[in-house]
């Protein structure tokens, strides 16, 4: 009797230990650089959930998609995750993410109507919204003011038209070791945001087949091309140059395509460039385009038992002051419009196209197949530009591999559709 009293108060002491006196751990896991800036905003959330401690796991960029998986399979995902909003569609189709509509009904922080559509969008998978935006981003031109001053332009390209004026002009005002534009060949970005700009979609028959063969596909593949055709633009990788920031300070390029984390490495970098550079939104076929939404968002898994309090947590990190106070910490654009109401944000010359931009920004095709399907369109394009395949076998060859890769989503909407 006695030997079972004290096993019973061993095993009670060492449940209070497990519960760490009654604390509770939540488990953040975050990639890249914003793991240990968000650590600087947590303090003030712990003071206001006395015995809520947060837990923050930092993943490197390269390692996280592997990781995020294994700890899927191995059910040891965390409580809360930020996920770019490209792989949302993968976790979704797992069932590994939790539909978070009704906390935003019940949220007097979360307003879906102060996002930006677009970035909001790419959170809603089947009708069902699994993410909340927490920093966002999308890709425009970062040009030479000054070198397209020279050209004769006093302001930056809005429409397809105006732009090949202005390449055109640069060159010859260039010569022939430098060029009007760089897009790198290793890189889909460019031909993507360039193909966004289309009234046709990426992807056909409800995302089950590839729609490359269209002609707005083909109409920015054409003007992709011309690009380097006309030797606006050279026949390199990113990796075949020192470094972008370098080869904009000594006019090697006017025009380049990229997002709001290259404000401040233009910055810190060529701060002798102050003044004879800016950003302006990527020009469209008719006028001002658009661009792709991009960025991290907030998750929460599933299999979590803690889901409430890690809801707190993402409503907590959606606040404009949390956005407002991210943003000058990390420079990581903040999704909400309210949190642009800032003087930080509105004093800065740079950062307004991409507020320009943000408000006509398209989610990419929402499949989990997507990233394997875009490096197809890169590899295609690039054989196209130099020269190795003609356009319409290029492309059939394109669409026929898109829907070898999209076999698997056929077979599960027939099986989901079948009586």
């Amino acid at each position: 009797m006695r030997l079972r009293i004290l096993s019973a108060a061993f095993a009670l002491i060492l449940s209070a230990c497990a519960h760490d006196s009654g604390t509770t751990t939540l488990k953040f896991w975050t990639i890249g650089r914003e793991g240990e800036v968000v650590a600087q905003l947590l303090p003030e959330f712990e003071r206001a959930h006395p015995g809520v401690r947060i837990e923050i796991q930092q993943i490197p960029l390269t390692a996280a998609h592997e990781k995020l998986l294994t700890a899927f399979a191995g059910d040891a995902l965390p409580d809360l995750c930020q996920l770019g909003n490209t792989w949302i569609p993968e976790f979704a189709a797992l069932g590994a993410l939790e539909p978070l509509q009704p906390y935003v009904d019940a949220s007097g922080v979360v307003h879906s109507g102060d996002y930006f559509s677009g970035i909001w969008d790419t959170n809603v998978i089947d009708g069902k919204l699994y993410g909340v935006p927490w920093y966002v981003d999308t890709r425009l031109l970062f040009y030479r003011s000054d070198l397209l001053a020279q050209a004769g332009f006093d302001h930056a390209p809005r429409d397809w038209d105006e732009w090949r004026r202005a390449m055109a002009a640069i060159k010859n005002n260039v010569g022939a070791n430098r060029h009007a534009v760089f897009l790198p060949l290793n890189e889909f970005e460019p031909l993507l945001n360039l193909a966004l700009e289309q009234p046709d979609t990426l992807l056909r028959d409800n995302d089950t087949r590839g729609n490359f063969q269209s002609p707005g596909f083909r109409r920015a593949l054409a003007f992709y091309a011309e690009m380097f055709d006309q030797h606006w633009a050279p026949m390199l990788s990113n990796i075949q140059l020192p470094n972008i920031w370098d080869e904009l300070a000594r006019g090697f390029v006017t025009f380049y395509i990229s997002g709001p984390w290259n404000i401040g490495e233009f910055q810190r970098r060529e701060p002798q460039l102050q003044g004879r550079w800016m950003t302006a939104p990527l020009p469209g076929p008719d006028g001002v385009g658009t661009g792709a939404a991009g960025g991290s968002s907030l998750v929460i898994f599933r299999a979590s038992p803690k889901r409430q309090i890690a809801w707190q947590l993402a409503e907590y990190l959606s606040g404009v002051a949390q956005q407002r106070q991210f943003y000058a910490l990390t420079g990581d654009l903040p999704p909400r419009r309210s949190a642009w109401e800032f003087p930080l944000l509105q004093q800065d010359a740079y950062a307004r196209a991409f507020r320009e931009q943000l408000e006509r920004a398209r989610p990419t095709p929402k499949v989990p197949e997507w990233e394997r399907i875009v490096n197809q369109m890169q590899l295609t394009a690039d054989r196209i530009v130099r020269g190795h395949e003609p356009v319409d076998r290029a492309l059939a060859d394109l669409d026929a591999r898109t829907d070898a890769i999209l076999e698997k989503r056929r077979w599960m909407l027939a099986r989901k559709g079948a009586p």
